[in-house]
């Protein structure tokens, strides 16, 4: 059956047209959304022969290595229609190794959002591998995106993407919500990016001690005044911000426990 691939499907190889080191044959990315496009360009530059992105239901015959780049539901049909004999991956962070099976196995999860034109370099990876060969060719892979591959077990998948999506998902909503009642005083949604990406690198450098704020000051009159303002404008929000208040008195704190210690 002949692959399905949009017109754009083969992407040359990288300037060197050499296979990095510990990534057998080509690699056939199955796939053509924007993960896959942008997986598809970065390993072409990094000088990986690189052949998709694919359509759905491909079988990527010839390819010494298979990346999966669709929807979690549909990695286990896509690796059916696979021809035998490839090292096949997926690029999941919530999904095991075994919808994968009986293919030779591994995961990599880049730990970040993929809009447009990505660059994977520095980017951290979780990895997994059914094999010893299976996770080389996952961290040679993310090696050669220059990527920093960690491992992670299938048993612990669940809470490793549940921290991905609090760390991304939830601050947009925590965003959404700030912009929200920012905009009934006047407050335009950007003026809140400086102050975003300023507590994102404290919290970097610092971890929990980049906390500021009243709640981390004890000034539960403000604290007091803000809960007013939300229910009186957001009283849909209200229950989300008690949760909020709770959990960053909570952090504040263990924070100064630990500062004391």
């Amino acid at each position: 059956m002949p692959d399905r691939r949009p017109d754009h499907a083969r992407t040359p190889a990288g300037p060197s047209g050499d296979i990095p080191a510990g990534i057998p044959g080509p690699v056939a990315i199955v796939g053509a959304g924007r993960m896959g496009r942008a997986m598809a360009a970065a390993l072409s530059a990094a000088g990986v022969h690189v052949d998709g992105p694919l359509g759905r239901g491909a079988t990527a015959a010839g390819a010494g290595v298979v990346l999966l780049a669709v929807p979690d539901a549909e990695i286990a049909t896509a690796a059916r229609a696979l021809s035998a004999g490839a090292l096949v991956g997926h690029l999941s962070g919530a999904t095991t190794l075994e919808p994968l099976a009986p293919h030779e196995a591994f995961g990599i999860h880049p730990l970040t959002t993929v809009v447009g034109d990505t660059s994977f370099a520095g980017v951290p990876a979780a990895v997994a591998g059914a094999t010893p060969r299976a996770l080389a060719v996952a961290q040679a892979l993310a090696g050669a995106l220059g990527m920093e591959p960690f491992e992670v077990a299938d048993a612990d998948r669940p809470a490793y993407h549940a921290a991905a999506s609090i760390a991304s998902n939830f601050l947009v909503t925590l965003e959404a919500f700030a912009a929200e009642l920012g905009a009934t005083a006047g407050v335009p949604p950007h003026a809140f990016a400086p102050l975003v990406r300023a507590t994102a690198e404290n919290w970097e450098r610092h971890g929990a001690a980049a906390l500021t704020g009243p709640i981390a000051r004890g000034d539960e009159v403000t604290v007091t005044r803000q809960r007013a303002a939300v229910a009186e404008r957001l009283p849909g929000r209200l229950e989300l911000f008690d949760a909020l208040v709770t959990a960053t008195r909570d952090l504040a704190a263990s924070t100064r426990s630990e500062a004391a210690s």
